[in-house]
């Protein structure tokens, strides 16, 4: 490995170990928080997320995708995870989720070793980074000591972001989260690791406004493709994926698609057509004359700041002994 790579993966993770430090010190989170109370918490969430994985690969994107949603609702406190009718769970842009049973299952295995210390929120934190790992990503350190929230409301979920939304209504729901626009764009990069149902782009193809039937940021060469994989009288609800030719694995080529005009949601190829996020687009692919951005490098600092959203510690919340129901 060449000296140069090692020293950029050195400056990353003490980076990353700085900005756990602040978050120690503001928020009361800090990496290796369970070492003295539950020192195999972190081993056994990785394993069960591992067990998961290896009989359905496509549950890696649906955890890290559920962590993103709760982390915009409520702040990082697990409540996407309560069942019961009006919660978060039950809101549309949530119905399509999958993963639960990954949490649950980890949550049963450390309430029997560690009763009652290892939060809910925390889980989810960390099997989002496992998550990353399995599907060829990186590792980065996850400051936990997050409690978990008593609130779930599904009527909260109306400021996630959403497929249709333009590139200034992304920017204003991420600062409004603390997060700046390369966050946004290396967060929507490392999120399209999976699927998405037909119905949030079939529209683009065949009625996308009152002047054009096809949206015009759609490569030609690619809408062929695209109408096969998505007919117009077809099943709205069968999945592609979010990164064409790259689905399941944790790389940069969604930015290519986004060059080549073959983005799947509106929203994702806006962050290529908005001239404010192209040069960034551009720098994660490292094109010639701009300064580069490392896209793993990157997408870890973006998902420990992404996780440290309204985190409850302390006396705030609680410690959850059933992922799905407030104690």
């Amino acid at each position: 490995m060449e000296a140069s790579h090692l020293s950029k993966i050195s400056t990353f993770l003490f980076l990353l170990f700085a900005s756990a430090a602040t978050l120690a010190l503001g928020q009361g989170t800090r990496v290796g928080f369970y070492l003295t109370s539950c020192p195999r918490a972190e081993s056994i969430v990785q394993s069960t997320v591992r067990t998961h994985f290896q009989s359905n690969p496509k549950i890696a994107p649906g955890i890290l995708r559920m962590h993103f949603h709760d982390c915009f609702v409520q702040g990082c406190d697990g409540s996407i995870l309560i069942d019961g009718a009006g919660t978060e769970k039950t809101a549309p842009p949530n119905l399509l989720l999958r993963g639960y049973e990954v949490i649950d299952d980890a949550k049963r295995q450390l309430e029997q070793a560690c009763p009652g210390v290892v939060s809910c929120a925390d889980i989810l934190a960390l099997a989002a980074r496992d998550s990353v790992v399995l599907s060829n990503g990186p590792g980065w350190p996850v400051p936990t000591g997050r409690r978990d929230g008593r609130v779930s409301l599904a009527s909260d979920t109306a400021n996630l972001p959403g497929f249709r939304d333009s590139v200034d209504l992304q920017k204003q729901k991420f600062a409004a989260k603390g997060l700046n626009t390369q966050d946004l764009v290396a967060l929507v990069g490392g999120h399209t690791i999976g699927t998405v149902a037909c119905q949030f782009a079939q529209y683009r193809m065949y009625n996308f406004n009152s002047s054009v039937t096809v949206d015009p940021s759609i490569s030609p060469s690619f809408l062929s493709q695209f109408q096969s994989l998505c007919p117009a009288n077809g099943d709205a609800s069968k999945r592609v994926a979010l990164d064409t030719g790259s689905e399941n694995r944790f790389d940069n080529s969604f930015f290519g698609n986004l060059q080549s005009g073959r983005g799947i949601l509106e929203s994702d190829q806006m962050l290529w057509t908005d001239p404010s996020t192209r040069t960034l687009v551009q720098r994660f692919l490292g094109i010639r004359g701009l300064l580069g951005l490392t896209f793993s490098v990157e997408f870890a600092r973006s998902m420990v700041k992404m996780s440290s959203i309204g985190v409850k510690t302390g006396t705030d919340g609680e410690i959850r002994k059933v992922c799905s129901a407030i104690n």
